[in-house]
């Protein structure tokens, strides 16, 4: 990016209306003569109150680097390429996996993931998990807009959710005994976080015993041989988004967990899942994010394969099921400017209770909160509002059957998405494979080894350019999404003035990234097919 774009990109931006917030997500345009100009729907939701942890330092750019508004007069789009690395890898989590106890081989051979904030706090959300009471690997990539806390909820319940749909009877009967009998749990998931990762510490209480209401529903429903992991899938992805939307309207002492719930339910987020159990991979998507494998084909060249679709206003198969769900007097106005009902970019997410309950409920609820205008929470009715609910969690579960040529799977947000290519996201992964394995130091040494040999591998190994490649695939990705030219190359006056935009800026230039990547053990999978 040249000074001249860097001056025109700080020009534009102070000469003209700041979208704040994911704007492209709950706005509205409206035409005024030769101008366009945009009103903002829900504002910025602030996810704890002062009494509790903040998440504004959690993967958001460092001060020192980041401008906060347009209107400073001392405005900069440098940094080094130390700064750079420091901001693009605060967000880095890899994990490798271990077989040490494990019935069966693990297809997975380790997973690595990143994020990179463009809203204050990020809006986006990430899990990783292995069960304990079930067997096989969970990921999810949770997309926030109005507000994180609806992302941030999802990413701590739906994985503990799904386990539990998948559990068998005996299982749920034994941790059921164990908490009437206030003996300890056995721990259903092992979660791979990252040291910042924040939790609702202050309702994981009530979490808990809703979780434990849905165990109980399940042993009543006495459906055996149990749910089917698509089956599975699909009921703990609605039955969240149900506890969602009841536990705001259930009475409530507490006051901070009470606004924690408004939180939750009048913000909202789309979720992207995948459950890896030996060759059987399952994706359960609502709303945009998106899931991709990388196939490497016996010609020795990379394939896509979509495990997901966007669901929204550009796909024509969410269009026909909101028709067919809504009366034909309708058709011309759930879609509006590309968006449910002129609002929503997504067609499917968890929350926004204010596109799925009644004007009424709607007014109920928020009439008997406290102060929910300090929340930044206002009831706001669409026009056309007839006959809700217009959005909907249940997710489309894709089930594919893991191959030896099948290397790796992405998960990602629409940030991503947004930047890169389906088919530029795999050749960038198959690429730094390639790189990595070409750049492994030679184990075979010359005996005897001496000083002089040594150097002259750690030079060619500094020759061939080591020193600079991301070791994390998803830090890889991001630095590509937002730092590419015209030719598919970083530009690092582009990547500089990319992570150093103010926060009044940055959302119209680039949204949140959360990227993770799991690569598979192809041996594994090979074996697997050989025994059968």
């Amino acid at each position: 990016m040249s000074r001249t774009v860097s001056s025109w990109i700080l020009s534009s931006a102070r000469n003209s209306i700041v979208l704040q917030q994911k704007g492209r997500l709950y706005s509205i345009c409206i035409p005024n003569r030769h101008k366009i100009k945009w009103k903002l729907v829900f504002s910025k939701t602030l996810l704890y109150p002062a009494a509790s942890c903040s998440l504004d330092n959690t993967f958001s750019l460092k001060k020192a680097f980041r401008h906060t508004s347009t209107e400073e007069e001392q405005f900069s789009f440098q940094l080094s390429p130390s700064q750079i690395n420091d901001i693009l890898r605060a967000g880095e989590l890899s994990h490798k996996i271990l077989d040490l106890n494990c019935k069966s081989a693990n297809s997975v051979l380790r997973f690595e993931s990143n994020q990179l904030a463009s809203n204050t706090p990020i809006e986006d959300r990430r899990s990783a998990a292995t069960c304990l009471q079930t067997t096989g690997m969970m990921f999810g990539v949770f997309d926030g807009h109005a507000g994180s806390a609806c992302a941030q909820a999802v990413s701590e319940r739906l994985l503990h959710y799904i386990a539990v749909s998948l559990m068998s009877r005996q299982t749920l009967e034994e941790i059921e005994l164990a908490v009437e009998c206030m003996k300890p749990v056995m721990p259903i998931l092992q979660l791979h976080k990252h040291p910042n990762d924040v939790e609702y510490r202050e309702i994981t209480s009530q979490y808990f015993e809703n979780l434990r209401v849905y165990w109980q529903h399940l042993l009543d429903l006495d459906i055996e041989p149990g749910f089917s992991l698509e089956e599975a899938m699909i009921s703990a992805f609605k039955r969240l988004d149900s506890d969602i939307s009841l536990e705001v309207q259930a009475p409530q002492e507490n006051e901070l967990v009470r606004n924690i719930a408004l939180q939750v339910a009048f913000s909202g987020a789309t979720a992207c899942v995948a459950h890896i159990d030996g060759v059987h991979l399952h994706v359960a998507n609502t709303g945009d994010c998106r899931a991709i494998l990388g196939v490497h084909e016996e010609d020795g060249t990379w394939s896509t394969l979509p495990l997901t679709r966007d669901h929204n206003a550009f796909d024509e198969s969410e269009i026909r099921r909101l028709k067919r769900e809504h009366p034909r007097s309708e058709e011309k106005t759930l879609f509006v400017n590309d968006r449910l009902l002129g609002i929503l970019m997504p067609s499917r997410a968890f929350g926004d209770v204010q596109l799925k309950w009644s004007k009424e409920l709607q007014h109920s609820v928020l009439e008997n909160s406290c102060d929910v205008e300090a929340l930044n929470i206002y009831q706001y009715v669409p026009p056309n509002y007839h006959t809700p609910p217009y959005l909907t969690a249940e997710p489309e579960v894709t089930y594919h059957k893991l191959r030896g040529k099948d290397k790796f799977l992405i998960i990602a947000s629409d940030g991503l998405w947004e930047m890169l290519s389906n088919e530029k996201v795999v050749q960038l992964v198959a690429g730094h494979l390639t790189e990595l394995n070409v750049q492994k130091p030679q184990l075979a040494f010359e005996k005897p080894v001496n000083l002089g040999y040594m150097h002259n591998l750690l030079l060619q190994r500094k020759n061939r350019g080591i020193a600079s490649l991301d070791q994390n695939i998803a830090t890889h990705l991001i630095r590509h999404a937002i730092g590419d030219n015209e030719y598919g190359e970083v530009d690092q006056e582009k990547l500089a003035a990319m992570l150093t935009l103010p926060e009044d800026l940055a959302r119209m230039y680039r949204d949140d990234i959360t990227v993770t990547v799991v690569y598979f053990n192809s041996e594994t999978i090979e074996n697997y097919y050989r025994n059968n």
